[in-house]
């Protein structure tokens, strides 16, 4: 059943969705020098590697790590990356992650595949079992600012929970803390 909900929500976003994935991808493209598609490897159910793509917002010298592991991720960031993550337009190119399979709508974020301490914590309590989202119970609740812990306490409750009427409630709060751009730092 959920599959079957992420594929219909994720076919009828991207069309309706189309002309902004465009413009978008037009600003990344004119504003800075690389793809505007970054593929990132990514770690997905049962700590299976995979490629997600979002838009570029960081210049592509930028080390492969975490945002807030570097020293000023602001220096990195291409001149529309910070109105792009803020708005969570960023994130768009991750529907084509939910057509292939290799996420959700709603699940744990992915981690990178350098976050040896989430990975594992999440690993340890189960949660590697579950796809990943494209937003989550950890992002309602507090996204960015959380420190790891948190966010694997999070997932747990979220994969003890699971239900289309929590799911369909994530992607509700999900919109309205996007619309006024909650809980993002960079």
């Amino acid at each position: 059943m959920k599959r079957l909900f992420d594929l219909l929500l994720a076919l009828l976003a991207s069309l309706i969705l189309l002309l902004p994935i465009v413009l978008v991808a037009l600003c990344v493209k004119l504003t800075s020098k690389g793809p505007a598609i970054y593929w990132s490897d990514r770690v997905g159910r049962y700590n299976k590697i995979f490629r997600m793509p979002k838009f570029r917002t960081m210049r592509t010298d930028t080390p492969a790590v975490a945002t807030h592991l570097l020293a000023d991720p602001k220096r990195f960031l291409t001149p529309c990356g910070s109105f792009l993550r803020k708005s969570s337009l960023d994130e768009l190119p991750q529907l084509w992650s939910i057509l292939c399979g290799n996420m959700s709508f709603v699940g744990p974020r992915p981690a990178l595949f350098n976050q040896d301490d989430l990975i594992a914590l999440r690993t340890q309590n189960g949660v590697d079992a579950i796809l990943p989202g494209l937003t989550g119970w950890a992002q309602v609740n507090g996204r960015d600012e959380l420190p790891i812990p948190e966010k694997v306490k999070l997932d747990v409750e979220y994969m003890q929970r699971q239900s289309l009427a929590l799911d369909l409630k994530i992607i509700l709060l999900t919109f309205m803390k996007v619309v006024r751009r909650d809980g993002v730092t960079h």
